[in-house]
């Protein structure tokens, strides 16, 4: 009897499990993510925490934590090597979210090595979209009082080296979609055409501060609505 109610019980186990595994493989797939990742790339003297407002911005459209990566980097360094750090951070945001494409949201003199990124070193095969806010892409004069300390600041001089060659040929290479963000009373950037790029839909944002120019609401919706 007792052998009876053995077999009968691992009958039941074998079906269970043809039952358990059938399902398993009729199961739908994860859902994928909706919006590519946003890799958000800060100014000098500044972090990560500048984008504090606008995470949770697209947080509250529908952006999950895994698609939004605000990175920090030494923003002292020259651009080229942020440019390269910035290459890896990418990919590391490709493999951790299983995606094939991010897009590129920038401030100030991260503008620069996102550039360099894209024109240098592949970036247009892993970028959808490009944002450029208060983007110091042609240089400004400012930069001339931190220039000597810092390999970064020196090469965001205008006329500098490192812009002139950033600057030749296409600004906007590849298929990446661009677009800059300007302000017409930036105190940083002089002058303030400077952040403008050819071949890009470049957009002037009325009065807003430089340091404004990252958190402002208004300026937000617009960058969303065009990486979308």
């Amino acid at each position: 009897m007792q052998r009876h109610k053995r077999r009968i019980a691992a009958a039941l186990s074998a079906v269970a499990s043809s039952l358990l595994l059938a399902l398993s493989f009729s199961a739908p797939p994860a859902q994928a993510a909706t919006h590519n990742p946003v890799v958000f790339v800060h100014g000098i003297s500044s972090s990560s925490s500048s984008w504090t407002d606008w995470v949770a911005n697209f947080k509250a459209d529908g952006y999950t934590a895994a698609e939004l990566d605000a990175w920090s980097y030494s923003w002292s360094q020259s651009n080229v090597t942020t440019a390269r750090q910035l290459a890896t951070e990418i990919q590391n945001v490709l493999a951790r979210t299983g995606a094939s494409k991010v897009d590129l949201v920038v401030h100030s003199m991260g503008a620069l090595s996102s550039r360099y990124y894209l024109k240098n070193l592949g970036g247009t095969a892993y970028v959808d979209d490009f944002v450029s806010v208060a983007g110091t892409n042609h240089g400004t004069s400012v930069a001339s009082l931190c220039g000597w300390l810092y390999t970064s600041c020196a090469e965001m001089q205008t006329g500098s080296s490192f812009l002139t060659a950033l600057n030749s040929g296409d600004e906007t290479p590849g298929s990446v979609s661009y677009a800059t963000y300007w302000s017409n009373c930036d105190e940083a950037i002089n002058p303030d055409s400077s952040a403008l790029l050819s071949g890009a839909t470049n957009v002037g944002v009325g009065c807003v501060s430089h340091t404004d120019t990252n958190n402002d609401y208004g300026i937000y919706e617009q960058v969303r609505d065009f990486v979308q």
